[in-house]
């Protein structure tokens, strides 16, 4: 039993039917697993031509671009050395807003 469920199961009583759903969803934090910034400009600078970066962000339209044209002749991959670290955080920050809504 996660911690939350354990606080609810000796706070429910305080909290109307409908929220306690909407309480529980706190619970899905646990499980939503974040990308390191710093590790991500790693993999950027490693695998950064072949769009690796791209595709653990999710973001695939941009990971196959950079595969099919070499980081765009490698100077996309330049200009992602310095974008991928705000990028990894813009999509943390998308995970956690998608959970809590």
């Amino acid at each position: 039993m996660n911690p939350v469920d354990q606080w609810l199961a000796i706070n429910a009583k305080y909290f109307p039917t409908e929220q306690v759903q909407y309480i529980r969803q706190l619970s899905l934090l646990y499980s939503i697993s974040f990308q390191d910034p710093t590790m991500m400009l790693v993999i950027s600078l490693f695998g950064g031509s072949l769009g690796i970066d791209r595709f653990m962000l999710g973001q695939v339209g941009l990971g196959i671009g950079k595969l099919l044209t070499c980081g765009g002749c490698g100077i996309w991959s330049i200009i992602d050395w310095f974008l991928i670290m705000d990028a990894t955080r813009q999509s943390n920050a998308q995970k956690l807003f998608a959970v809590i809504g």
